[in-house]
């Protein structure tokens, strides 16, 4: 940090544009691509991300009197609870029910995307401890000044908790699947790991999908063109429709990521007689791909897990990934050899009674994940030490 010379401000931002790209990545890193100025500013230029859907950008910067940027955290005011991922409805509509106003409340995490990385965004040569302890400060200061109901941080990772749970936020317990990747040469290397009944059922789902002669390319970079995009928003769309009836992202989004940050996507297209039927979109960290939407107009069984999970793996391992993380929920992905990986949100709340309920509530929920996680893990499809 700075001598006392030169003063250190935090501010309050509307859009991330305000920001040099440059600054803000220097703050974000280059591991988790989500928290990436590209990322953001293409929900927010997209419309994606605005006041009138619900998504009001409040982010903080921490700044000196140059402008270098110190620390991060990017912030919205939100009106609703949609595309968030961890549910936080009925708390809402049990404070409302007892007459307080949940709504608007502070999101800090990245809309539509339950990918751990970080909230409080650190130069490198800055001192994380101090600069994080001022985030959440400014966070609550904020809060406080506009007698917001709460604030919610989620997807965080594990080396943050202890920054908001010294700034009195209570941590939030959750989890996701993940696929490790334990130096597997191939994908029938990664199978022979997994117990005989799992490798089988595997081995027949792939199979069913290649004699429908459905094949799959993986298109990144300078490869990936505007046809590329309408294709995969048509799917997105119709699966959408079909599923949820709305989307989150629209075309503009996906064409703005494409310009600035193609590199880092990996669009997995699933062709039938040459002709697109599915894709799936990734995006790729420095040891990570994750897996984020997905569409088809074609409903072939197994397609969404050959789309979406082994087609990730292969990725993986032909590239020296680390892991994939396919998103939230399915807790079919662990008999597809995904393991229960642990996640965190924080939540602050103004009104004390209220927060005592949501702590209470919070600690009987903890309990209830630590059996589920526990009971998972003793039922991954991987061999034991005898091999069976």
């Amino acid at each position: 940090m700075p001598d006392g010379r030169n003063l250190i401000t935090i501010k309050v931002i509307n859009s991330i544009n305000q920001v040099d790209p440059v600054e803000w990545n220097a703050c974000a890193g280059s591991e988790n691509p989500f928290v990436s100025h590209s990322f953001l500013n293409a929900l927010e230029q997209s419309g994606a991300v605005q006041a009138e859907t619900g998504w009001s950008p409040h982010h903080l910067i921490m700044v000196d009197q140059s402008n270098r940027l110190y620390g991060a955290a990017p912030l919205f005011l939100k009106s609703h609870s949609q595309g968030e991922y961890v549910f936080d409805h009925g708390w809402a509509d049990a404070y409302e029910r007892a007459g307080g106003r949940y709504y608007p409340k502070f999101f800090s995490a990245v809309p539509f995307t339950p990918v751990t990385g970080p909230r409080l965004l650190v130069r490198p040569d800055a001192a994380t401890g101090e600069v994080e302890a001022s985030l959440c400060a400014g966070m609550i200061e904020l809060a406080e000044r506009y007698e917001i109901s709460s604030i919610h941080v989620t997807f965080l990772p594990e080396s943050q908790r202890s920054s908001f749970e010294g700034a009195g936020f209570l941590i939030r317990h959750s989890h996701q699947y993940h696929w490790q990747n334990r130096d597997y040469k191939s994908f029938d290397d990664f199978l022979a790991s997994l117990t005989s009944r799992r490798r089988k059922t595997i081995r027949k789902e792939r199979e069913r999908i290649a004699k429908a002669g459905i094949t799959f390319e993986a298109h990144t970079g300078a490869a990936l063109t505007s046809r590329h995009w309408d294709t995969f928003y048509e799917f997105y769309t119709d699966t959408y429709d079909r599923k949820w009836g709305f989307p989150y992202l629209n075309r503009e989004f996906f064409e703005l990521v494409n310009d600035t940050m193609a590199d880092r996507i990996v669009l997995i297209t699933a062709y039938e007689d040459g002709q697109p039927i599915a894709g799936a979109f990734n995006l790729l960290g420095s040891n990570a791909i994750y897996g984020r939407n997905w569409g088809c107009n074609h409903r072939y069984k197994f397609l969404h897990f050959e789309a979406c999970y082994y087609q990730a793996i292969d990725f993986a391992i032909a590239h020296g990934l680390d892991r994939v993380e396919a998103g939230t929920q399915g807790p079919h992905k662990i008999q597809r050899g995904y393991e229960p990986a642990q996640t965190y949100s924080a939540h602050w709340i103004r009104d004390s009674n209220f927060r005592a309920a949501v702590e209470n509530f919070l600690q009987r929920e903890k309990e209830m994940e630590t059996d589920e996680m526990g009971y998972l893990r003793g039922h991954t499809p991987f061999r034991n030490q005898d091999g069976q």
